[in-house]
C-alpha cells in the first residue's frame, strides 16, 4: 500500500481541533518504531469501494499504535505529525505516513486534556488547569520546545496586587480572572486567538502573538466539554448543561457576546461539539450523552437533525472534508457519516476494533494507493491509538437520516 500527499511540517494554516532538528539527527534520536502494527492487516480493495460493506468483509484497521501509559485523551495534526495525548502525561508524536513513533515531549506537565495546533505552534491543556505553548522546529535539536506557559508570568504580575482582578470561584476561595479554577477541558486556535473551555463553566479569551489573557467569559451553567470556531467571528460552546451557545466577537477590541443558545433533549450533556463553514452559512453539529447528533443550521438555527447515532454518550466528532464527519462513542465504536446538502446527515458505516470508548477523534486527507477515501485516527480509554482508511462509498448506499432511524448498519471491525 502506497500513501501520499502529507503535509509540510510547517503549515501556515490553522489546523482545527475539532478536524486538530536536522533529519539526520531526529533519524538518530527518534525512539523505536511501536510494537503493534502492521500494514499486512489492510486487506481492503479500495476498488471494491463502492460496494456495501457488510460484517463479513476482512477489514481491519491499518495500524495499532501503543505507548501510551494511561487513557488517550486528544488527538492533533501538525503538518507531517499526528500528535495524541493521554491521562498518563505524555504526549506522543507520530510520524506520516508511515506511523512511525517520532518523539515524545510534555511529560511531567500533568494528564494532557486537551490539544491545538496553529502553523508551527503547539497548544496543551492541562489538569492543573494551565495550558502551554510549544514551537515546532526541524532546525532545532528539541522539536517541541515548550516556549510559555498561560497565564504567563507577565500576565499574573500585571493582575496579582489589584483585588478587583480576583473572582470567587467557591467558598473562601478566589483567583484571577485570568486564571482557570478547574481542567480545561478543550482548546480552539482561530483568527490569532486562543480559546479554552473549562470544567469551571468559563471560556477564556488568549492572544497567540504575546499570550495574554483578553477575555474571561461566564459561559454556562455546568462544565463545558467542547468549543469549535467558524471564520473567526463565532464560537460555539458545548456544554454539560444541555447547551450549544455560539458567541459572537465585537468590532474595535469588544468582547464576545451570546448570539444564540442552542437546547439539546432534557437532562442531556454534549460532549462534542463541531462546526462547518460552507456558502450560505455552514452549519453546527452536537454530539450528547444520549447518543445523539444533532445539528442546526448557521442561518436562522434551524434544526437540521437528530439523529440515534450511538448506543451510549458521543464522546467526540470531527469533521473531514466539505461532506464527511466522524462521531466517537462511548460504545467502543466510530460512526461515519456523510453530511448532506441541506445539512442532513446519512450514515456511511460503523467503525469497531477498540476495547474501551472511543475518546477523540482526528481525519486527514492523506490517500492509500490514488482511491477516495481518507485516514482516520482513533483515540481511545483502551490506552491505544487506531489507524483506519475510510473508503469512498457510492451514493446510492447511503441511508439519510434526519430523525430516527432502525436502518441496518454496515460495520467494519
Amino acid at each position: 500500500m502506497m500513501l501520499q500527499e502529507h503535509t509540510p511540517l510547517l503549515s501556515t494554516s490553522s489546523t482545527p481541533s475539532s478536524r486538530s532538528s536536522n533529519s539526520s539527527d531526529a533519524e538518530s534520536e527518534s525512539p523505536a518504531p511501536s510494537l503493534r502494527y502492521n500494514f499486512q492487516d489492510f486487506k481492503f480493495k479500495l476498488t471494491a469501494a463502492s460496494a456495501p460493506i457488510s460484517s463479513t468483509q476482512s477489514y481491519k484497521s491499518l495500524a495499532v499504535l501503543s505507548g501510551h501509559v494511561g487513557s488517550v485523551s486528544c488527538l492533533a495534526l501538525c503538518g507531517e505529525f499526528i500528535l495524541s495525548a493521554s491521562q498518563g502525561r505524555d504526549i506522543i508524536v507520530w510520524q506520516q505516513p508511515d506511523l512511525r513513533q517520532f518523539t515524545k515531549f510534555g511529560q511531567g506537565d500533568g494528564a494532557v486534556k486537551a490539544l491545538a495546533t496553529a502553523g508551527n505552534r503547539v497548544f496543551t491543556a492541562h489538569q492543573d488547569s494551565r495550558i502551554r505553548a510549544w514551537k515546532v522546529s526541524r532546525s532545532s535539536e528539541n522539536v517541541f520546545k515548550l516556549i510559555d506557559t498561560l497565564p504567563t508570568t507577565k500576565d499574573y504580575l500585571g493582575k496579582f496586587m489589584k483585588q478587583s482582578n480576583y473572582v470567587q470561584t467557591r467558598r473562601h476561595h478566589k483567583v484571577l480572572w485570568i486564571e482557570h479554577a478547574d481542567s480545561i477541558s478543550c482548546l480552539a486556535v482561530s483568527a490569532g486567538l486562543i480559546y479554552s473551555g473549562s470544567w469551571d463553566k468559563t471560556i477564556k479569551v488568549w492572544r497567540t502573538s504575546d499570550f495574554k489573557c483578553l477575555e474571561s467569559i461566564k459561559a454556562h451553567d455546568d462544565a463545558i466539554n467542547s468549543i469549535a470556531t467558524s471564520g473567526g467571528t463565532v464560537v460555539y460552546s458545548g456544554s454539560a448543561d444541555g447547551r450549544i451557545k455560539a458567541w459572537a466577537r465585537g468590532g474595535g477590541g469588544k468582547g464576545h457576546s451570546c448570539k444564540k443558545v442552542l437546547e439539546g433533549h432534557k437532562d442531556v450533556s454534549f460532549n462534542a461539539v463541531v462546526v462547518t463553514e460552507e456558502d450560505g452559512g455552514g452549519f453546527v453539529y452536537g454530539g450528547g450523552s444520549d447518543g445523539r447528533l444533532m445539528g442546526w443550521s448557521c442561518e436562522g438555527w434551524r434544526g437540521v437533525c437528530d439523529v440515534r447515532a450511538h448506543e451510549t454518550a458521543v464522546l467526540c466528532v470531527c469533521l473531514m472534508g466539505e461532506r464527511m464527519m466522524c462521531s466517537g462513542s462511548a460504545d467502543k465504536s466510530v460512526g461515519v457519516w456523510r453530511r448532506e446538502v441541506g445539512g442532513g446527515v446519512s450514515r456511511h458505516m460503523v467503525i469497531r476494533g477498540h476495547q474501551g470508548p472511543v475518546k477523540c477523534l482526528q481525519a486527514s486527507p492523506l490517500r492509500a494507493g490514488g482511491g477516495g477515501g481518507f485516514m482516520l485516527y482513533s483515540g481511545s480509554l483502551d490506552k491505544s491509538l487506531r489507524v483506519w482508511w475510510v473508503p469512498a462509498a457510492a451514493s446510492d448506499h447511503h441511508h439519510h437520516l434526519n430523525g430516527d432511524s432502525d436502518n441496518k448498519l454496515r460495520f467494519i471491525s
